[in-house]
């Protein structure tokens, strides 16, 4: 079983910045990628950012120079560094970690966190 706690969202001011962390726990062989999403109100699941498991990155276009993903192997923890926040930053963002973990066989899955919501004022 494996689980994917996120936390640190919350209320900020636009220009103001959050870090966002997701750590999984449970019977984890490896972590293949690991990734943040985000869904706006009246819009579609995009991609924010993701990491491989040697550390190479891709950005949405909308937050690239603002936003850095970064991870911590040892803790299978990802984080989303946000600064200069917008208000058209405002969504529910979720973590995805692709996972290889053990149950009779390993098996590689996705698992996603539970979502938290970061909001912009203008």
């Amino acid at each position: 079983q494996v689980q994917l706690v996120e936390s640190g969202g919350g209320l900020v001011q636009a220009g103001g910045s959050l870090r966002l962390s997701c750590v999984a726990s449970g019977s984890i062989l490896s972590v293949v990628s690991m990734g943040w999403y985000r869904q706006a109100p009246g819009k579609q699941l995009e991609l924010v950012a993701e990491i491989q498991n040697r550390g190479s990155a891709n950005y949405a276009d909308s937050i690239k120079g603002r936003f850095t993903i970064s991870r911590d192997n040892a803790n299978n923890t990802v984080y989303l560094q946000m600064n200069s926040l917008k208000p058209e930053d405002t969504g529910l963002y979720y973590c995805k970690q692709r996972i290889t973990a053990y149950r009779t066989v390993p098996i590689t899955s996705d698992y996603w966190a539970q979502g938290t919501q970061v909001t912009v004022s203008s």
